[in-house]
């Protein structure tokens, strides 16, 4: 099993990517370097999105349960 990333790993990958943005933006870069860091962040942005997905279905999850949890109450 794939060992998932922490909250403190997502808030790395998201500061390194907004890195390589403001680098990538500063237009100063040689077309390798740029190519590269390039697909560095392309990198890294699959794995926010794809630890912000799981964190959405966690939270649609825990909701769910509080439902479930408010229904019995009633």
């Amino acid at each position: 099993m794939a060992k998932k990333k922490t909250k403190s790993n997502f808030e790395q990958d998201l500061s390194r990517l907004e890195e390589i943005s403001k680098k990538l933006e500063e237009d100063n870069l040689e077309l390798e370097e740029a190519i590269t860091i390039f697909e560095e962040g392309v990198k890294l942005s699959k794995s926010c999105l794809k630890n912000l997905r799981e964190a959405e279905l966690k939270i649609t999850e825990l909701k769910g349960e509080l439902g479930k949890f408010l229904d019995d109450e009633e």
